[in-house]
């Protein structure tokens, strides 16, 4: 309510809330730059570093020593690799955003009539009546910073005050590669010698994680934690499949 509005009006419109139903849903944050490249980097420490264990495991005849070397190399190359290459990626996009940004406030500058009856004309393609579309779009333009704002959002599809942070993106996909990477080596370096603890473990995390994604989609636990497990289990078996066949073939 605009503190401009007349006080019976206010109190009638008061008393008329008090009886509106309360929302009781909550959205979590969706666009905040950390989701994707932790969920990401969780799944493809895993997934990657199973792979080149078992592929290791595959064509050295089990050599826990070169597993471990190998797992270590694959941690840190990967969660390395990913850091940048969410970075680049991120803050290349904001970039590009914040220049089409500052783009969007030179036009409402130099020709806010024309900026003006453009944003109407997108209220009215989304249901509102000219008249109301105007007067809406009139008000927004009162203030340069929120015209901008607005359409933005309206034309960009982005907000302008909570653009993607590329350190956010590298940093929660550095660790939680580097976590996801350290579950099929752990095993090894609690003692095991087999590959099948590794991969079981690495299964195990794969279907956690997948499950957990769901909690922020549609799909149900079981689906997404059973799609992780059929993807990392596949891609183990390949790299066993070539590790075993390259090993053998380096003793020729």
């Amino acid at each position: 309510m605009k503190s401009g509005a007349a006080p019976d009006n206010f109190g009638a419109m008061s008393t008329r809330d008090h009886h509106l139903p309360a929302i009781s849903h909550d959205h979590p944050d969706v666009t905040g730059g950390w989701l994707r490249p932790a969920v990401f980097g969780a799944s493809d420490g895993l997934v990657s570093n199973v792979a080149l264990i078992a592929g290791v495991a595959g064509g050295s005849g089990g050599n826990s020593a070169a597993i471990v070397l190998a797992g270590f190399a694959g941690l840190a190359a990967g969660a390395f690799s990913m850091a940048v290459g969410e970075y680049t990626s991120v803050a290349s996009q904001s970039e590009a955003a914040a220049h089409e940004v500052d783009k969007e406030r030179r036009e409402i500058i130099a020709n806010p009539d024309a900026e003006r009856h453009e944003l109407a004309a997108m209220y009215v393609a989304k249901g509102l009546d000219q008249d109301l579309a105007h007067q809406v779009a009139r008000q927004i333009h009162e203030d340069v910073d929120r015209a901008v704002a607005v359409h933005a959002r309206e034309e960009l599809g982005v907000d302008p005050h909570d653009l993607a942070s590329p350190m956010l993106a590298a940093g929660s996909s550095f660790l939680a590669f580097a976590l996801g990477a350290l579950v099929p080596l752990l095993p090894y370096l609690l003692g095991a010698q087999s590959l099948v603890i590794s991969v079981v473990v690495t299964l195990l995390a794969l279907f956690g994680c997948g499950a957990v994604v769901t909690s922020v989609t549609s799909r149900t636990w079981v689906y997404g934690g059973g799609r992780q497990v059929m993807l990392g289990a596949a891609a183990a078996a390949l790299t066993y499949g070539i590790g075993s066949l390259v090993g053998a073939s380096a003793l020729v």
